[in-house]
């Protein structure tokens, strides 16, 4: 069960996300992911909570291509917290074309809570897991 609301945003994918084979290339994909995380994560009062001495680093993501999305589609990109651990938060995202409603990609990503002069994990405190459960309330 997710700890967090779903968070979406439409956009239309641009000429220069194509690659040699004709449709999005994979990378544009983790891109994307990235961005839009660190936009959800923004929204909430994810960085006024965390302050500056600490940050999120990636660990791992995943991603499994399902179908190929082509120049000009516009596509739905979804994201919701999964869990948080002691120093980990797992962020889940699909990819959805909107004129047919078809499943794209879908992909994971695992991010360590660390502390920016060390660049150590550290325990992720209330302050920003609560962000996620009091947005998820609303």
């Amino acid at each position: 069960m997710p700890i967090s609301s779903t968070y979406s945003k439409t956009f239309t994918i641009p000429k220069k996300s194509i690659d040699e084979n004709g449709h999005v290339n994979n990378v544009a994909y983790v891109q994307w992911m990235q961005d839009i995380a660190v936009e959800h994560y923004d929204s909430i009062g994810g960085n006024q909570a965390q302050g500056t001495e600490s940050t999120w680093v990636v660990r791992e993501h995943k991603v499994e291509y399902l179908l190929p999305a082509f120049e000009g589609e516009e596509i739905e990109i979804r994201t919701w917290v999964e869990s948080i651990r002691k120093v980990r938060s797992l962020r889940k995202y699909e990819f959805v074309r909107i004129a047919d409603s078809r499943l794209l990609v879908k992909g994971e990503t695992d991010w360590v809570f660390v502390d920016v002069k060390t660049g150590s994990p550290r325990a992720i405190p209330s302050e920003v897991s609560n962000v996620f459960a009091s947005e998820s309330n609303k």
